[in-house]
């Protein structure tokens, strides 16, 4: 490999001669000692040099030469090769030549003729010195950007297994190695609970393929959702969706966008000839914890606490209702703007492993406006049937509920009570 060069540059053979013996003395071991008579020649060098790779640390140059000028070859040596170190020599002070250099060439020292060899010597021993220093720096600066863009790519990869926003409610940076096992972080939250209507039905028509294919599909459409309304998705369990949200607003609005986008896919899938489906939504708000469990080697991103309980709970309670979206009284409570949504109370309920009752709401979000409508004109009937029916006068009850199916046959809750009454009495019969 070639040395680097430290270039002289004079129209004074004496002075060159002289001024190349010199530095040959100091640097000759480790660098190449080269001469211009002209700045033409010294551009033409240059050239050479910069097309052949080898490295020019120190240009030296007289200012008054014939031609190309001290200072106008350096603010030309600096266009070619910016990192090479430019030192003035001249006998004339030319205050106006040495600023043009400063400014336009970064010029590096200049220095006044007779010079001092130890000086010299000096000057360009440092000059070399930055040189080196400027290219190890930039080499530095070009692993630490690869480094970064590394960690950057791997903080994404990193993202789509846990949430950021996960990562943030636990207080915790956007490294991934900042993560440690236990981190919990109680938060006030609304949990959604969706899952896909009768999929295991569904998945035996299909090869393990096929399955994969159609959820990862279908959750295309639901993810972007719940992200475009201020939550994110704590995890996939099978067709199922666990999702979190700052309030319960958030929630409900994400629910009802997903049901626009089930519409979607489910005209995507009928003009493919395959048939639609449905899904159900709970949503519950309250306290949970957020954190981290499992080993040092093997960490899992988790939420605990009975709000999580009972946000599967109240979706579960969708396939009871036969109805889309279910929210617990707390999610209503919380909801600053309710009046976007008709809903009406469906039930009393206790639920499994909750030591008491839960007042449950259908959001009629998803249905035609006159459904809608006729469902909300049965809600004094349909209160007056519960009553009956949790009195067990069962008879009485079916008269209401009845009511409710003639005023809108497709009122689901109503016939989903009407059909308990019906159980309840054969088995009074029996």
């Amino acid at each position: 490999m070639a040395k680097p060069v430290i270039l002289c540059v004079d129209d004074e053979k004496i002075i060159l001669t002289s001024l190349k013996e010199q530095l040959k003395r100091s640097f000759a071991d480790e660098y190449s000692i080269e001469t211009a008579e002209s700045g033409e020649e010294a551009l033409e060098l240059i050239a050479e040099l910069t097309e052949s790779s080898t490295g020019i640390p120190v240009v030296i140059s007289d200012h008054i030469m014939p031609g190309i000028k001290g200072d106008e070859l350096l603010i030309k040596v600096h266009a070619a090769s910016p990192g090479t170190l430019k030192i003035l020599l001249t006998g004339q002070a030319d205050a106006d030549a040495i600023g043009n250099a400063v400014n336009h060439a970064k010029l590096y020292r200049y220095i006044s003729k007779p010079w001092e060899q130890a000086d010299l010597e000096m000057t360009v021993t440092e000059a070399i010195r930055s040189y080196f220093q400027t290219i190890q720096l930039a080499e530095q600066n070009q692993l630490l950007q690869k480094a970064n863009a590394e960690l950057e790519q791997k903080v994404k990869t990193f993202y789509k297994f846990v949430p950021a926003q996960f990562i943030e409610a636990l207080n915790r940076s956007a490294i991934p190695e900042d993560i440690r096992l236990g981190d919990a972080s109680k938060k006030e939250m609304a949990v959604l609970f969706s899952d896909i209507r009768n999929f295991t039905e569904l998945s035996e028509k299909l090869s393990p393929e096929e399955s994969f294919e159609f959820i990862n599909h279908y959750l295309s459409f639901m993810g972007p959702v719940v992200r475009n309304n201020k939550g994110f998705i704590d995890k996939y369990i099978g067709d199922a969706i666990m999702a979190l949200f700052e309030s319960s607003d958030s929630a409900l609005k994400a629910a009802s966008k997903m049901l626009e986008a089930l519409t979607e896919f489910n005209n995507e899938r009928s003009s493919k000839g395959k048939e639609p489906i449905s899904i159900g939504i709970g949503i519950h708000s309250g306290s949970l914890i957020l954190g981290t469990v499992g080993e040092q080697d093997r960490l899992q991103t988790t939420v605990i606490g009975e709000t999580v309980n009972i946000a599967a709970r109240t979706e579960n309670m969708t396939k009871v209702y036969r109805t889309p979206i279910i929210i617990t009284e707390k999610t209503k409570n919380d909801l600053k703007t309710p009046g976007d949504y008709s809903m009406r109370k469906i039930d009393r309920v206790k639920m499994r492993g909750i030591s008491y009752e839960i007042d449950i709401f259908e959001v009629l979000q998803g249905l035609d406006q006159l459904i809608v409508q006729r469902r909300l004109q049965n809600e004094a009937e349909l209160q007056k049937g519960r009553a009956l029916y949790y009195d067990k006068k069962f008879n009485e009850a079916t008269v209401h509920f009845n009511i409710c199916l003639g005023n809108c046959p497709e009122d689901n809750v109503a016939q989903a009570y009407l059909d308990r009454c019906k159980m309840e009495q054969e088995f009074i019969s029996v």
